[in-house]
């Protein structure tokens, strides 16, 4: 069975920095895309940023080069650097991979989340 597990959120003060990662596990033959989504009560999930299986980058406006998506393929693993956090990046963080599993086919899974909390 595939499971996402997301870390590192917590805790930072306005200017701060985090890491998030994520971990894929299970019987897995391939990852391809990866994804960090962002959701606040109230709020729709909204896409953070996205890597390609070719290491393309891509992020949402609101990211303004203050975040970096990247990927371990050995490791079954996508980080999120948050660096200059500001108190409106306070949410639920979410990862989301498309994996094909030992059934060969493919499929998008998600993790269950890690909160992110930013003080002014």
């Amino acid at each position: 069975q595939v499971q996402l597990v997301e870390s590192g959120g917590g805790l930072v003060q306005a200017g701060g920095s985090l890491r998030l990662s994520c971990t894929a596990s299970g019987i897995i033959f391939s990852i391809g895309d990866m994804s960090w989504y962002r959701q606040t009560p109230g709020k729709e999930r909204e896409l953070v940023a996205t890597i390609t299986g070719e290491d393309m980058a891509i992020y949402a406006d609101f990211v303004k080069g203050r975040f970096t998506i990247s990927r371990d393929d050995a490791e079954k693993t996508v980080y999120l650097q948050l660096n200059s956090l500001k108190p409106e990046d306070t949410a639920v963080y979410y990862c989301s991979a498309n994996i094909e599993s030992y059934t060969r086919r493919s499929f998008y899974y998600w993790g269950q989340g890690t909160q992110v909390t930013v003080s002014s």
